[in-house]
């Protein structure tokens, strides 16, 4: 992730409450070769874990992680909403997650038919501040009996 260390430096800022800003190539504006470039390596460092989803959560995760799912022979995306929807039906994993930019606590949920027991789930988001959102994905992972 040296790729990743040498980016920040060069762009990023850190705003009052110690909020990192990666604008400029990762949350708004996306530099897709960078992108291309971190997917290679999150492949490179998970290729021999079996994964077969990827997980992330709305809105500043999705496009990372299909961006890195090509390196991973395009495998499923899955993303945790944060506010129900009509095209949800049926049963979900559901957990509470504070968004640390936010300073707002959702209930994020995940359709039952799209992790189970056999897959092997990569967790993917854009960045990792107090991990409420690592820690709310792990929790549906394990909830569908999947393997993170």
């Amino acid at each position: 992730m040296e790729l990743l260390e040498k980016r920040i430096i060069q762009d990023a800022c850190i705003l009052p409450g110690n909020v990192l800003k990666v604008d400029s190539f990762l949350n708004h504006q996306m530099d897709v070769d960078f992108l291309c470039q971190l997917g290679e390596e999150f492949y490179r460092l998970f290729s021999d874990c079996g994964v077969n989803k990827i997980l992330t959560i709305e809105a500043s995760g999705i496009a990372i992680a299909a961006i890195v799912a090509t390196a991973f022979d395009n495998c499923p995306v899955v993303f945790a909403k944060k506010t129900e929807s009509l095209n949800v039906d049926g049963a979900v994993y559901s957990s509470k997650v504070t968004s640390f930019t936010k300073k707002r606590t959702y209930d994020v949920f995940v359709s039952q038919k799209y992790l189970n027991p056999e897959d092997h789930v990569l967790i993917i988001d854009d960045f990792l501040a107090v991990g409420s959102a690592l820690n709310g994905l792990i929790d549906i992972v394990n909830q569908s009996g999947a393997t993170v």
